[in-house]
């Protein structure tokens, strides 16, 4: 830290005042803020922090729906099989395990057919597309109102604390906005085929037999739940990028170490909110096992469930499957979002030298 005499008339003496020193690395320049830390922006390494300063904001929208679109279609299309097999186990009884869970996929391949794993996958873009959509662009959005004193020539990053909120409040938003066609996605995984041939005829079903309150059954849970599980998420794989560019000196993290980063997120958010998806899954499905005058309400699903199964047994019934299926997922979800959208921002089309 370099030290200046500021010779100010009327001081009548010299004073001493602190400069601080401006650093680059990676090709961008960093300050290092007295009791602050050093400033810097997780979000953008060298690369896509070059390609980002030439988007305008409603650029940046429309490329971060656009690649989280795509990034939600090919992770949850990538772990179909697995998903089925967890929510056949978390809306019943029987105590889940490896074994189990693998005469479930041997037994539905047999006399259903292998295609039939994907079942309910229709339901599960018609759902997840929108979602990721709206959660990834909704995450960069909530993150520049939460980062006011942030510019585009010296990037700030947030806080640990607001950096949480921004995925939490994402989380919420995408929830928000998606959720019947999370109920009806979850009505298809765990009927035969001959109960719902499409998804429009899930919806109608719905309305006609359990009416219109029914495609909002288990939002409450569902929204307390991307609270820790969207947080913990984004914060996991934010904080970890935050750390590999100070380690770096702010290179791009190979698209391994991205997977390797959105593994641990994911593991860190499933691990957080999984009692309230199991919650959830009870009170979605509970118009077709026969416990709609039990699964009423958050606390009264979840006393059921401790009461028939336990709490390890009920609670956190299929967890280690979610162990697996989950960083799969999230890895591949952030590491398609973040080259998708790079590539798109790379283009001309969507730069603006101008605006940002």
């Amino acid at each position: 830290m370099a030290s200046v005499k500021d010779n100010t008339p009327g001081l009548g003496k010299t004073d001493l005042k602190l400069v601080t020193p401006a650093v680059t690395r990676g090709g961008i320049t960093h300050i290092d803020d007295v009791g602050h830390g050093k400033v810097h922006d997780e979000e953008h390494h060298e690369d896509e922090f070059k390609i980002s300063q030439k988007v305008s904001n409603k650029y940046k929208i429309f490329t971060s729906l656009t690649a989280g679109a795509v990034a939600g279609a090919v992770a949850k299309t990538t772990i179909a099989p697995l998903d089925r097999t967890k929510i056949n186990f978390q809306i019943s009884q029987t105590p889940y395990s490896y074994k189990g869970a693998f005469l479930f996929i041997k037994n539905t391949v047999k006399n259903e057919g292998f295609f039939t794993l994907w079942r309910g996958n229709s339901a599960t873009m018609a759902r997840i597309i929108p979602y990721a959509a709206i959660q990834y662009a909704a995450h960069e959005q909530w993150k520049r109102l939460l980062n006011p004193e942030n510019n585009r020539s010296m990037p700030r990053s947030l806080p640990p604390g607001r950096r949480f909120v921004a995925g939490s409040l994402a989380g919420m938003t995408s929830v928000a906005a998606t959720y019947p066609l999370d109920m009806v996605r979850a009505r298809m995984a765990v009927t035969l085929k001959c109960r719902y041939h499409s998804l429009f005829e899930v919806i109608v079903k719905i309305y006609q037999e359990e009416g219109i309150r029914t495609l909002y059954r288990g939002f409450t849970p569902t929204v307390l739940g991307s609270i820790p599980y969207s947080g913990t998420s984004f914060f996991t794989y934010e904080t970890m990028k935050k750390n590999y560019f100070e380690y770096s000196g702010g290179k791009d993290p190979s698209a391994y170490q991205r997977l390797c980063f959105g593994a641990l997120a994911g593991l860190c958010g499933q691990s957080a909110s999984y009692p309230l998806d199991i919650v959830r899954r009870r009170m979605q499905t509970a118009g077709v096992t026969g416990k709609s005058s039990e699964y009423t309400g958050i606390i009264r699903t979840m006393r059921k469930v401790v009461q028939a199964e336990g709490v390890i047994g009920g609670l956190y019934k299929g967890l280690s499957m979610n162990w697996i299926k989950g960083p799969i997922a999230v890895g591949i979800s952030f590491t398609t979002f973040e080259t998708v959208q790079k590539y798109l921002r790379s283009l001309s089309i969507f730069q603006d030298s101008d605006h940002g």
